[in-house]
This record gives C-alpha cells, structure tokens and sequence, in this order.
C-alpha cells in the first residue's frame, strides 16, 4: 500500500513525501529512505516498496520538492542547491517524527548516495534516529561528530567508488573508533551505486556507477538483519 502524504518539519514548515506501508501497518518500525542526486523517481519508490513488502513503513521525503532528473549535469545541480545541514535537520527529522507518532515506536534512517551522506549527518544530528545504513556516501567529515552519534550506523561502501572514494571510509570508520560508536562496515568488490538495478547497460555518461547484482543482494540482507534487530521487527 503506498500513497503520498504530507508531514511537518520540527520548524513548520511542510514537505510531501511516498509513504509505503506492508499489509498490516500497525505497529510496523519506520524507515525514512532517502533519494540518491536524481531525485523523488521511481527507483527510490521502488526501494521504499521492497522495505514494506519487509514489513517496515518506509517514508521518502521529497528533498527537491518536486523536481526530479535522468541527467547527470542536472542531478549535479540540483544535489549542489540542497542545503544538507537543513535537510537532515528538518526534512529528515521531520519525516522521523512523522512515522513515530502515526505509530512506529523505532524509526531508522537509510539513503543512498547523497542520500547516504545524509542518514550519517542524520546520526550526528537528529535524536529519533534509533539505527541508520548509509549506502555509498558520507559527508565532508569535518562535519561528522562522531560523539554525537548515539544509533547503531551500517555502512556499505564501493571499493572502486569514485564520487566518493573508499579512503574516505576508512577516515570515518577511524572518527567512529575513537569515538566509541556502534558501526558495521563492509566493503565490496563494486563500483558506486552498485544497489541502484537502473545503472546497467551503456556507461558512457557515468562509467563511475554500475549495477552489481551480487553485492546489491548481500547488502540487502544485512541492511534487513541490522534493522530487524535494532528496531524491534517481530517476525516470529
């Protein structure tokens, strides 16, 4: 069941987002998943319909109000206008808040990309988070205050990763060490975006990003595992 709602940010103001619920809602943790650089599309509505066939209420928020592109110089544009500081304190914290009180007692955070850097600012800054998986993306790291983080984090990285290359991975798992924060991270033999089942074919555009079936499936499952187990899912 899935359907486009609207919910309010802690300042406010207001932001529409697809929501997709599995049959029996109630009671079911939230997930907010967010969008890679092209936008609210049907790929990332795709992913948020997989988390609710899983049994999770899985809420994506619209970051770019309505705007959406298959163009790489424009997804560039539009990732580049997003102010990333108010995106996951107030749309992301938001939408957290949303699914908490229309029912979810746990609510995690995951996103992809740019999406992926925002579930880790989200960590650092936004107290609802109760678990979070970034999929190949983090923030500049002198953003990250690793202190602050107080939810279990996943990640899962690209080795050939270009937007944002594996050496930064290991500085931020370094930040997370010392900090004592609750981490998993894994890395796979894949390119970035190897989750995202639309980057095959011709790569003339984007030889950077590429679909890897294999990868894309292991870290599906241990996304479901870490988040079954932090936010409570009673599969029994």
């Amino acid at each position: 069941m899935a359907k486009t709602v609207s919910y309010n940010r802690p300042d406010g103001g207001s932001v529409n987002a697809y929501l997709a619920e599995p049959a029996n809602p109630a009671n079911s943790p939230g997930l907010v998943v967010i969008q890679e650089w092209w936008g609210l599309n049907d790929q990332i509505r795709g992913v948020a319909d997989r988390f609710a066939q899983a049994g999770y209420r899985a809420l994506v928020p619209d970051l770019y109000r309505g705007k959406s592109t298959i163009d790489a110089e424009e997804a560039s544009h539009l990732m580049d206008s997003l102010n990333f500081g108010d995106a996951a304190g107030q749309d992301v914290r938001g939408a957290l808040q949303y699914l908490k009180a229309s029912g979810s007692a746990k609510a995690g955070v995951t996103g992809f990309c740019m999406g992926g850097a925002l579930t880790v600012l989200s960590a650092v800054h936004v107290p609802e988070v109760d678990a979070g998986v970034s999929w190949y993306g983090y923030p500049p790291l002198e953003f990250v205050d690793a202190a602050k983080i107080k939810a279990p984090l996943m990640g899962h990285w690209a080795l050939h990763d270009v937007p944002f290359p594996i050496d930064g991975v290991g500085k931020l798992e370094e930040k997370l060490r010392a900090a004592g924060a609750a981490y998993e991270f894994y890395r796979y033999d894949a390119k970035h975006a190897f989750f995202n089942e639309t980057q095959v074919g011709d790569k003339k555009l984007l030889p950077m990003i590429e679909y890897q079936p294999e990868a894309a499936a292991l870290a599906w499952q241990r996304t479901l595992k870490f988040f079954d187990q932090h936010l409570g899912m009673d599969r029994s």
